[in-house]
């Protein structure tokens, strides 16, 4: 099903790129990072174009609880312990300040968007003393944060961080708004890129200076953004007649939930895991058994997923590409905060380019890396992916096509081969590779979506075969 923004605002289409062409910028990507971007380097009078696979804001925008604020879970914290207090100050000013640049815009523009204002809460129902110490970090960086014991929630709690004057929008209604100028290019999908130059079945575009904003950067090298970072899923229910609440509220405990207003409706979300491993399914099932706990007589309007990208100490990564290309830069890694990231993004790699001084590029700057904080994770990354190859080019399927129920998918054998098959109710068969053509990952079925997933860098395929997210950049090859 379609996300509440989808169902609401239907975006003006853009013509494909149609022949080479040469540009002072080029950004790939069209969600709200790419549109953001663009909009601050044309207010410049640089001259910028987008190059989007899809539509615009079709991707991981679409998807978005649109939620924003500096509270990211239990991370101020962790920052001053880990990075310091300078880079934690660093974070927390530019998430604050991104708050106030979409309040300038929308005022500046007129921009009808549901923007409001809220505070945002995380909470707990097992501890507290994570929250009281996240509350003092938090204030010691000049965010408005206090501990408190009591909320809205249709349950108690232990305690909870409340962030005032946080914020909440319609996604696409502001990108609707803020695109209206911009030089975009719609279902041209990039293929490669090279130097200066960029390459779509479309037409090559040249330009000075490029920036991938595509959620995942489908480059491999230089960057190796495939050993940084991971992806993960979440899932949302919009509620009708569910209860009203005074503000965003985000769980930290294990299964923790996700509440936002929106308008009349409630979003319901939660049961995040890795992509690639859900095998069992029930998400929206478990989202849809709490909202009746929660509210006898609320009713599901729609449900709908996302996707997020993981990077390996919790920052986003915003800024120059790699050492050995100073005039790409990327965004990307934001984490379930892509809202306040994208704003972030804009700020940073609009000043990088104009060749101005950003007070806190430091501290997602790409370049990065600290062993001892990165070390362990990027072995967890890496083990991923040998477990997942390991499994395609060595396990052998135990059920055969024939076993495999109507309405549901599996890895079998098929004439010799190993296959992933859905069967539909209709007894359609579709048979697809189990091979991710990004590095060779064996997918896994999810049952929710009735897609396949790859477990090591998140590519994913309809049951069909046909690309859902990158950094996969083809589709399947098939036997049906």
């Amino acid at each position: 099903m379609e996300s509440s923004w989808k169902q609401t605002v239907k975006l003006a289409p853009h013509n494909s790129l149609n022949g080479d062409l040469h540009t002072d910028v080029a950004v790939i990507g069209g969600g709200l990072a790419g549109i953001l971007i663009a909009y601050f380097l044309k207010s410049q009078d640089i001259q910028t174009i987008i190059l989007e696979a899809n539509t615009i804001g079709s991707g991981q925008t679409s998807g978005t609880t649109a939620k924003i604020t500096s509270q990211h879970g239990l991370i101020y914290d962790k920052l001053i312990t880990h990075f310091g207090k300078e880079k934690a100050l660093q974070y927390a000013t530019a998430n604050q300040n991104a708050i106030e640049y979409y309040r300038t815009l929308i005022q500046e523009h007129n921009i009808e968007c549901e923007f409001e204002h809220y505070p945002a809460y995380i909470y707990s129902t097992l501890d507290s003393h994570s929250l009281q110490e996240e509350a003092l970090a938090a204030k010691s960086l000049g965010i408005p944060a206090t501990f408190v014991t009591q909320t809205h929630l249709p349950f108690s709690v232990e305690g909870a961080v409340k962030f005032d004057s946080q914020a909440q929008f319609h996604p696409l209604k502001f990108i609707q708004a803020l695109s209206k100028d911009l030089t975009i290019y719609e279902h041209t999908p990039v293929n490669a890129v090279e130097n200066e130059r960029i390459f779509t079945d479309k037409g090559t575009v040249t330009a000075k200076d490029i920036i991938f904003a595509c959620h995942y950067p489908f480059i491999n090298k230089p960057g190796y953004y495939f050993m940084r970072m991971h992806q993960e899923r979440s899932y949302v229910v919009a509620l009708k007649n569910a209860g009203k609440l005074d503000g965003m509220y985000l769980g930290i405990d294990p299964n923790g939930l996700s509440f936002r207003n929106n308008g009349e409706f409630l979003l319901l979300g939660g049961c995040g895991h890795r992509t690639g491993e859900n095998s069992t399914g029930g998400n929206y099932a478990y989202l849809q058994e709490k909202a009746k706990d929660f509210w006898p007589c609320s009713e599901e309007s729609t449900h709908w997923s996302a996707q997020d990208c993981m990077t390996l100490d919790g920052i986003p990564y915003i800024g120059q590409f790699s050492h050995s290309t100073p005039h790409w830069y990327v965004a990307t890694g934001f984490g379930k905060w892509g809202m306040s990231s994208s704003m972030v993004s804009a700020q940073i790699i609009s000043d990088l380019i104009l060749g101005k001084t950003n007070d806190y590029a430091e501290v997602f700057s790409p370049l990065r890396f600290t062993i001892t904080e990165s070390l362990k994770s990027s072995l967890d990354e890496s083990t991923h992916a040998i477990k997942s190859l390991s499994k395609q080019l060595f396990v052998k399927p135990s059920v055969e096509i024939d076993a495999l129920p109507k309405g549901h998918g599996g890895i079998v054998e098929y004439e010799g081969e190993k296959v992933g098959v859905y069967k539909a109710s209709t007894d359609e068969t579709f048979i697809v590779s189990t091979r991710c053509p990004h590095l060779g990952c064996q997918l896994e079925w999810n049952p929710d979506e009735l897609s396949w997933d790859c477990p090591c860098h998140g590519s994913r395929f309809d049951f069909k075969g046909n690309l859902i997210n990158n950094p996969a950049q083809t589709d399947l090859s098939t036997l049906s």
